[in-house]
């Protein structure tokens, strides 16, 4: 069980590994393209490849037509209402602002949580995160403690923490029929759906018109392989084994890594005090989970017909 543990928590990690370096190259690719644009390339490459390797791996089900409303839900929660808040959100905040915002993802998940699935949080799992978010507001925060950030980047970042909240329900659900590669491949083809009509009436002139960017285009394709693909297999293997409070918990680590990542992509600061936050972060990841396993505060379904 120990090590069964160990691997749910290594694909937590592995998923905001991936998602934190998504921050980053949202950035590099903003330098020639449009946020829809980038998003309809990202969402049609994983597509594509997500079905060929479901289908030669023989993974691929089919939809029973009472989930095809989930799945839809599932897609119009993310990737299309999450994508419209972070991609547009970054437009106007910088990458370290947006995963803190992102990070408080587990301070209202678990609300949601009891009131869907019946999970239950202790009040150790409530210090441990509340430690962590004070390491996360630390690597934010700038020497005179002061946060000072557009007002619509914000509104727009938490519009992608809400809709966050609303996909991990709606996962845990379909985890229980579909693996990882169906849910993920057929969120990504309704979700390019959702948005193409959008880009074409905002932003297909300017795309066609638009020269070619190989940097910007090879930061979409890392977008879609490792962000939209290896990260959602991660976390949906994560929460299927985990419940939906214990994998988000792990979103706290991911302004950790977007300093990091900031820092050599970019050339943004990183100074003491980040560093200071950013070992406060883990100390309360670590604190929440050791916590967690010890009172067993809670039991997430367990799946043993399921692969991922």
């Amino acid at each position: 069980m120990q090590n069964n543990n160990l691997k749910y928590f290594g694909a937590a990690l592995l998923a905001m590994f991936f998602w934190s370096f998504s921050f980053v190259w949202f950035k590099v690719a903003y330098r020639a393209y449009d946020p829809m644009t980038v998003v309809l390339i990202r969402l049609s490459l994983a597509t594509a490849i997500m079905f060929v390797i479901a289908k030669i791996i023989g993974k691929l089900q089919s939809i029973q037509s009472g989930d095809l409303k989930w799945m839809f839900l599932l897609s119009f929660f993310e990737p299309f209402l999450y994508f419209m808040g972070e991609s547009f959100g970054l437009k106007y905040v910088s990458p370290t602002v947006a995963a803190v915002i992102v990070a408080t993802i587990p301070l209202f998940t678990p609300l949601a949580a009891w009131y869907f699935h019946k999970e239950k949080m202790s009040w150790a799992n409530f210090v441990g995160l509340s430690i962590s978010f004070v390491g996360v507001s630390l690597v934010v925060l700038d020497n005179s403690f002061k946060f000072s950030a557009s007002p619509l980047g914000v509104t727009l970042e938490f519009l992608a923490v809400l809709s966050t909240i609303g996909y991990a329900i709606i996962l845990k659900k379909l985890t229980h029929n579909y693996n990882g590669y169906t849910i993920i491949s057929y969120q990504n083809l309704f979700g390019a759906f959702m948005f193409l009509p959008f880009w074409a009436i905002f932003e297909a002139n300017k795309t066609f018109q638009t020269p070619f960017n190989q940097e910007a285009f090879m930061a979409i394709v890392k977008l879609a392989i490792f962000a939209s693909i290896l990260g959602f297999i991660f976390f949906t293997y994560s929460i299927r084994h985990l419940g939906i409070n214990k994998s988000n918990m792990f979103i706290n680590v991911m302004p950790v890594f977007v300093v990091i990542f900031s820092f050599f992509i970019l050339g943004e600061e990183i100074n003491a005090q980040k560093v200071v936050g950013i070992v406060i972060v883990i100390s309360g990841l670590f604190l929440a989970q050791l916590k967690r396993k010890k009172l067993r505060a809670t039991k997430p379904v367990e799946i043993s017909n399921i692969e991922i």
